[in-house]
């Protein structure tokens, strides 16, 4: 998956429903306002709630605070 990849714009968070942020090189959708990143396995997102994963704090300030692709 790229950052101009057109799914991007209509992927959202299975739990907010909210839009996802790309992150690279990790290749993880991230949600900033839950905290919790979603894989990307093969290029297939995984988006079922269960498959999310809660970012610490500490985590969450150092990709919150880095340029977006």
């Amino acid at each position: 998956m790229t950052p101009d990849d057109p799914i991007l714009k209509i992927l959202a968070c299975p739990l907010d429903k909210g839009p996802l942020t790309l992150l690279l090189p990790e290749d993880v959708l991230y949600n900033p306002r839950l905290r919790r990143r979603y894989p990307i396995v093969d290029g297939v997102p995984q988006l079922l709630p269960s498959s999310g994963e809660r970012v610490p704090d500490e985590e969450h300030e150092r990709l919150t605070k880095r340029p977006t692709p």
